[in-house]
């Protein structure tokens, strides 16, 4: 390694500056903003951001408040089949439960219906990188390079479609909604498209291309705790098969949260039911399949309108109305203070 030299100047030379060019830039003479903090800007910024803060929260509140909701935990009224799910053995055995209750007000308006669970971890590290994103796309990959395993390939080779723990434990209860009209059960229509996100659907999610469906998937088969292959999600609605079904697409979202709610159906506002959802008696068909006791879990079902913002959550609002009181708080404490210690300044200027 060299070293180093000054270079000495030779005698008769001036010696080079090394002080920055006289400019407004680098001698730091350009022209700023120095904002005063005055006694009165203080208290008025505080006061006003309190003020707001409170405005804000009230209606957030209120809005939330004004959201109808029915929620229903069938997790112990569907006992005979919670029991029946405990034991494994019985994955392919059907079991039904119906669940009956009672509107005592119209819910006017868009109704959505979703299914909620508590005590189901999806934010664990490995659940959430259990996936493949390039198979969700439609595309021919080798998902052993995958970070799917174990739910990649059975042990003949066999690859799993979709692969990854997410997918395989995706919800798979069927729950349908009737009406109790004059001693007859009328079924109350619900939309099972149009749920999810347009960029999941449009974007993140794609079948691989091919005339027929099932002949895509051909040489692959169902994860272990999918009692039907992908191409029959939806044996109705053939655009709803294979990876963009609205309930699999939404079910892969995964949740930050061990408690929550995901977007089953859409009620569809014909007929008897334009108007929303009439007063009356009502009945939960469900067919159990999503066992939840090994991991102490509950399942619910929720009928929810929703407001200008958003559904039955108030934590926007209590959040602003926090911060509101807070500003507030601060701005009479430092009134206070500023008070004392223009009292002492007068008191030792008369001295």
């Amino acid at each position: 390694m060299k070293n180093k030299t000054s270079v000495v100047p030779r005698e008769g030379e001036a010696q080079a500056s090394r002080c920055p060019d006289n400019s407004a830039f680098k001698q730091q003479r350009l022209p700023a903003w120095k904002p005063q903090l005055t006694i009165g800007s203080v208290l008025s910024s505080f006061f006003l951001t309190g003020a707001f803060c409170l405005t804000v929260g009230v209606f957030l509140v209120l809005s939330a408040n004004s959201v109808r909701e029915v929620q229903i935990d069938y997790s112990d009224k569907c006992s005979d089949c919670t029991k029946l799910r405990e034991n494994s053995s019985n994955w392919n055995k059907e079991c039904h439960c119906s669940i009956n209750f009672t509107l005592k007000e119209d819910i006017l308006g868009d109704v959505f219906m979703y299914y909620g669970l508590q005590n189901f971890y999806q934010n664990h590290r490995r659940y959430v990188k259990s996936r493949s994103d390039a198979q969700l796309l439609g595309r021919n990959v080798n998902i052993q390079r995958s970070y799917c395993a174990p739910f990649s390939t059975y042990r003949n080779g066999t690859p799993m479609a979709p692969c990854g723990a997410i997918a395989n434990s995706m919800f798979n209860d069927t729950i349908d909604l009737f009406y109790n009209y004059n001693s007859s059960m009328i079924q109350v229509p619900l939309l099972k498209t149009g749920n999810s996100w347009w960029t999941d659907k449009n974007v993140k999610f794609r079948n691989p291309e091919s005339s027929n469906l099932s002949a895509a998937f051909a040489g692959t088969a169902k994860p272990p705790y999918w009692q039907k292959p992908a191409y029959l999600l939806d044996e109705e609605d053939e655009r709803n098969n294979g990876y963009v079904n609205d309930d699999f697409i939404i079910w892969m979202r995964v949740s930050a949260f061990a408690t929550f709610r995901n977007l089953y159906r859409r009620l569809r506002r014909v007929r008897r039911f334009a108007e929303g959802l009439p007063a009356g008696n009502y009945t939960f068909k469900i067919s159990y399949n999503f066992p939840v006791t090994k991991f102490k879990g509950r399942k619910h079902v929720i009928l929810s309108t929703v407001v200008w913002s958003g559904g039955s959550n108030p934590f926007l609002g209590i959040a602003y109305l926090v911060s509101g009181t807070a500003a507030t708080l601060a701005g009479f404490v430092i009134t206070g203070i500023h008070l004392k210690l223009r009292k002492k300044k007068t008191y030792f200027q008369k001295q």
